[in-house]
């Protein structure tokens, strides 16, 4: 059965005709797609332009099966299934998408709407710009490890797109953040043998996963190596080996089908940096009164924003969604009074 993500993979307006909508959302992540249903309690249209050839972001082009446990009301959740279940949530909005396309330039127009135009030529009218692109344009951080590039497909990945790629397969992980936890976490029940391999003693990531971690190592699941780096990487062809500085400058070899260095990514703001923006170390600043930029019209709200106080989570980034789409409603219908109500009063009407 097609899921709601693969439906919304295939909706892309003629880009040979200007598209009219009353909110434009740069990035078609969660963040972006919550966005949509707080729109839409409004009586605002949005349309969704993302760079990525899919909805939801970097949660289906980075870990489409990670589980996600900071969602409310969801213990664990799979962050495909989050998505998945965002798109039916907002079904009754009927939102337009494109995508593998970037938004290239920004123009203002004399009543204050703005008029987007893309890479690959699509154009779009819209009264307010929502800047949802997580981190923006972004790379993986490779560590310096000599000939690193030269396994890059064969045996070395900076995501895990599809676990089952590493069932009964000798893996070794690298990095302190969530991200190296909990894919240790997940892959100690699918590889033949995991090993996070951590330049210190402590970890980044939450305390609960690195509690996991510990667990695991201590019941002989996994095989932890601390104050370790990555030293140099062997294979023919594909990678076969891994060599590991310990604390004591020892080299260890180990025997490996897989390599993940998860040490996080670089942002690239990309075009965005150049919209007469306050940006503060590749972040967006903003308002936190409506996470309105200071380019009137213009939020940004997810991890592509920064203020005082800022945590780059999901949950926080809903929150900022619900007040910006407060805030834009003056600028999509002038001439009326918000009134807010709440969902299970006035239910969800859809257009």
């Amino acid at each position: 059965m097609e899921t709601q993500a693969s439906m919304a993979k295939h909706q892309k307006p003629n880009a040979n005709k200007l598209i009219t909508t009353d909110l434009c959302i740069i990035g078609a992540g969660p963040v972006g797609l919550f966005a949509v249903f707080e729109a839409g309690l409004l009586k605002m249209r949005c349309h969704l332009i993302d760079a990525l050839p899919q909805i939801g972001g970097q949660l289906s082009e980075i870990y489409p099966h990670k589980p996600i446990y900071d969602i409310p009301g969801y213990p664990s959740i799979n962050a495909q299934v989050l998505i998945d279940n965002l798109l039916e949530q907002i079904k009754p909005f009927n939102p337009t998408f494109t995508f593998g396309e970037r938004v290239e330039a920004l123009e203002r127009q004399a009543d204050g709407s703005y008029h987007i135009i893309g890479n690959a030529h699509t154009e779009i009218h819209t009264q307010v710009v929502v800047i949802a692109g997580g981190l923006g344009s972004f790379e993986p951080r490779r560590p310096e490890v000599p000939r690193l590039v030269e396994f890059e497909g064969r045996g070395v990945a900076y995501m895990v797109k599809n676990p089952e790629h590493y069932r009964d397969k000798r893996v070794i992980i690298a990095g302190g953040g969530d991200s190296a936890l909990d894919w240790t976490v997940f892959l100690s029940g699918i590889a033949k043998e995991v090993t996070l391999v951590h330049r210190s003693d402590s970890f980044r990531g939450a305390p609960d996963s690195a509690e996991k971690v510990f667990s695991l190592a201590k019941h002989g699941k996994i095989k932890l190596l601390l104050q370790s780096n990555l030293h140099r990487v062997e294979g023919n062809g594909a990678l076969s080996h891994v060599a590991i500085l310990d604390k004591a400058k020892k080299e260890i070899i180990l025997e490996a089908d897989a390599l993940i260095p998860l040490f996080g990514l670089s942002p690239k703001l990309g075009p965005i940096a150049h919209w007469g923006l306050t940006i503060d170390k590749s972040a967006i600043a903003v308002d936190t009164v409506d996470y309105s930029t200071r380019v009137e019209r213009i939020y940004a709200i997810g991890d592509i924003n920064t203020y005082p106080g800022k945590l780059k989570l999901i949950l926080c980034g809903f929150h900022e969604a619900a007040l910006m789409a407060q805030s834009a409603f003056k600028y999509v219908h002038p001439a009326e009074k918000l009134s807010f109500k709440y969902t299970t009063v006035n239910g969800v009407n859809a257009f």
